[in-house]
Order: structure tokens, then C-alpha cells, then sequence
């Protein structure tokens, strides 16, 4: 029997966020995927604008370090 305060490390909590983002992108990819044809050019051009958003933010989490585990 102990305590059932546990305190973790925050990189943990960290890495978790960095995952519901990148899963969240992922429901936001499937139906511009779908309808790819349909959309035009204008927004094919704002959904790279967005994966380069969320590239350079996990280029910029990479380089802080916050991906590793040790």
C-alpha cells in the first residue's frame, strides 16, 4: 500500500500532446483526401500550407529534445 499521488514526468505529457495533434491531422486529411478532385487548386495549395505547419512544428519539438525519452 502506498500513496495514490504519483507524480510523472512532464516529457510524458508532452509526447501525448504531440500525438493528438499529429492523429487529430489525420482526421483532418482524410476528407480533403477523399474529395481531392472536387476541392481545386486553391485548396489543395492551404492544405500543404497546413502540413507545413505541422511539420515545422515537429521539426521545432525534435530539436528541443522533447522526443526522447530518456
Amino acid at each position: 500500500m502506498g500513496l495514490a499521488w504519483v507524480q510523472y514526468n512532464v516529457r510524458y505529457y508532452i509526447f501525448a500532446l504531440i500525438f493528438l495533434i499529429f492523429d487529430v491531422e489525420t482526421l483532418f486529411l482524410y476528407p480533403w483526401a477523399v474529395s481531392i478532385k472536387a476541392i481545386g487548386p486553391v485548396a489543395i495549395a492551404e492544405m500543404f500550407l497546413f502540413l507545413a505547419i505541422l511539420i515545422l512544428g515537429l521539426v521545432y519539438a525534435w530539436k528541443k529534445g522533447v522526443l526522447e525519452w530518456l
